[in-house]
C-alpha cells in the first residue's frame, strides 16, 4: 500500500472502492487508527451497511462516531492516523439539520490545519451524474462540489477511485 501524506482525499462514485482503499492507507501506519464515521442508521439496510464497515476494519481501530461535529471528533483523536468516513454524509447531515454549512467546512478546515495526523477524507464524486430534478438534489450536488473542492485544494494527495482502481489526481502514490 502506497504512503501517506498529512492530508489525502480519496474520492469515487458509489460502490467504487473509495472507503477499502481509504482504510489500507490508514491501516499501512502504525496502530492505533481512528475511524470517524458520519452515518447514522436510520433504517435496516444502513445499519446492515455500518456493520460490514465495522466488521472490515476490525478491532485495531478506535470508531468515534461524528454525523456533524468534525472538529471535536478530530480533537479527540489527538496523534493518531484519522480516516473521515465521509464528508458526502457529513454534508447531507449539516443540510438537514439546516446548520451553517459554510462555518462548518471553514471550522473543519481549521481543524485540518492545525492537525499533525495523517488525514484520510472520503467523499462521494457527484457531479458526474445526471443533474438532480429537484431543487434540494441541486443544491446538495452544489454543495458537494464547493466542499470536495475546497478540500482537494487543501490535500497533499487526491485519489478518484473507479472500479476499484485508485487514480492520481494531486500528488503521488
Amino acid at each position: 500500500m502506497p504512503g501517506i501524506t498529512n492530508l489525502t482525499l480519496v474520492l469515487g462514485g458509489a460502490r467504487s472502492g473509495k472507503s477499502r482503499y481509504a482504510e489500507g492507507l490508514i491501516a499501512a501506519l502504525p496502530p492505533p487508527w481512528a475511524y470517524v464515521a458520519t452515518a447514522e442508521a436510520h433504517d435496516h439496510e444502513m445499519a446492515t451497511r455500518i456493520r460490514a464497515h465495522r466488521a472490515r476494519r476490525g478491532a485495531s481501530w478506535r470508531t468515534i462516531e461524528a454525523p456533524r461535529d468534525l472538529v471535536t471528533a478530530l480533537a479527540a483523536c489527538e496523534r493518531m492516523p484519522v480516516l473521515i468516513d465521509c464528508l458526502t454524509l457529513w454534508l447531507s447531515n449539516l443540510m438537514l439539520a439546516e446548520d451553517d454549512i459554510d462555518t462548518e467546512i471553514e471550522n473543519l478546515e481549521r481543524s485540518l490545519t492545525v492537525s499533525t495526523a495523517p488525514i484520510v477524507l472520503v467523499a462521494n464524486e457527484v457531479g458526474s451524474g445526471i443533474v438532480p430534478e429537484f431543487p434540494l438534489g441541486r443544491k446538495f450536488r452544489d454543495l458537494q462540489g464547493t466542499l470536495n473542492q475546497r478540500m482537494a485544494a487543501r490535500a497533499d494527495r487526491v485519489m478518484l477511485m473507479v472500479a476499484g482502481l485508485p487514480l492520481v489526481l494531486k500528488g503521488t502514490l
